[in-house]
């Protein structure tokens, strides 16, 4: 008798899972089936902001399910990290994650919340924002040759502002300072826009930013732009030099925006989330749209992006700690 209950129970089990089996399948293959959440680490209106919305639209069109853009700021994108880390590993909760979340913060912090190697699961770069060298009326220097002969010859150094200390504009600029031996002070701001404010101001001389919170105050002449910080020239800033122009090669910054989920997430529906949000960006409107706010579009493979964050962290984290620059 007891054998018979327990072949029964086998085959019951068995039936159960065979029923459930291709419910299972099909729930994979129609991901998503219900709202995403997408959190941003910064507040609404800035860079990261706009690009997670421009490309949310798009991809929620496709996929026929609402893409909710939820802003968590705080603690240089920590705040966000640490959410997204404890969420279910199901695709339904992704995050924007930058040079800061995924590189600079565990060398700039002893403590962190989160552990991006353990905790996040890279899904696609969604873009760059190339580092521009800026100068405002305060700065004499016409060109990035005088400014770079003149930081070095200053007594007392230059001083510089940025988006905020271990930003990815703050950290261009101390590569600038370390790759061709320039004597600056740095002053943080709480953001790029009252940084700039400032330089546009007057009220300091230099500082480097990003194309997407630049562009307007370069368009507008408050600002002269001195050198990009990238391997090639910028269509938008066709005639300004790269910093490898000038003999420094080394100086290469962008602020990097990509998509990342908890750690746990199957490797199906990450290829999923994948190839539905690189289609997302490669959708002509938005592509354009991208570019135009100043974003360089990538969407490239998980592997691509890992491979990238490794040699992002090496390259950033070993400056980080030759400067001992800390956030604690």
């Amino acid at each position: 008798m007891k054998k018979r209950l327990f072949t029964a129970s086998v085959l019951a089990t068995s039936m159960l899972w065979l029923a459930a089996a291709p419910g299972t399948v099909m729930a994979q293959d129609k991901f998503p089936s219900k709202s995403v959440r997408w959190i941003v680490p910064y507040a609404a209106g800035g860079g990261s902001d706009f690009l997670a919305r421009t490309i949310g639209q798009a991809w929620g069109a496709q996929a026929h399910q609402p893409i909710v853009v939820d802003n968590r700021p705080g603690g240089n994108t920590a705040i966000g990290a640490s959410e997204t880390a404890r969420a279910p590993a199901d695709g339904y909760t992704v995050l924007s994650a930058d040079n800061g979340t995924l590189i600079f913060n565990p060398v700039l912090y002893k403590s962190l919340s989160y552990n991006p190697g353990k905790d996040l699961m890279p899904v696609t770069l969604m873009g760059r924002f190339p580092m521009i060298l800026v100068a405002g009326p305060a700065e004499k220097a016409k060109t990035a040759k005088e400014f770079i002969a003149a930081a070095k010859a200053s007594a007392e150094g230059v001083n510089y502002g940025s988006a905020g200390a271990g930003s990815p504009h703050h950290l261009a600029m101390e590569l600038l300072k370390s790759e061709a031996g320039l004597k600056l002070a740095h002053a943080p701001y709480r953001g790029a826009a009252p940084a700039l404010a400032d330089v546009a101001g007057g009220q300091i001389p230099v500082m480097m930013v990003d194309l997407a919170a630049g562009a307007g105050f370069i368009k507008g002449g408050k600002v002269r732009p001195l050198a990009v910080a990238n391997a090639t020239r910028l269509p938008q800033l066709p005639d300004v030099p790269t910093f490898a122009e000038l003999g420094l090669p080394g100086v290469q910054a962008a602020a990097l925006v990509g998509m990342v989920a908890p750690a746990k997430t199957p490797a199906n529906v990450v290829t999923a989330l994948n190839k539905q949000v690189v289609a997302a960006i490669n959708e002509p409107a938005v592509k354009q749209k991208l570019i135009d706010f100043g974003v360089e579009p990538v969407g490239n493979t998980p592997e691509q992006f890992q491979a990238l964050i490794h040699s992002e962290s090496a390259r950033w984290q070993k400056l980080i700690k030759d400067l001992n620059i800390t956030l604690d």
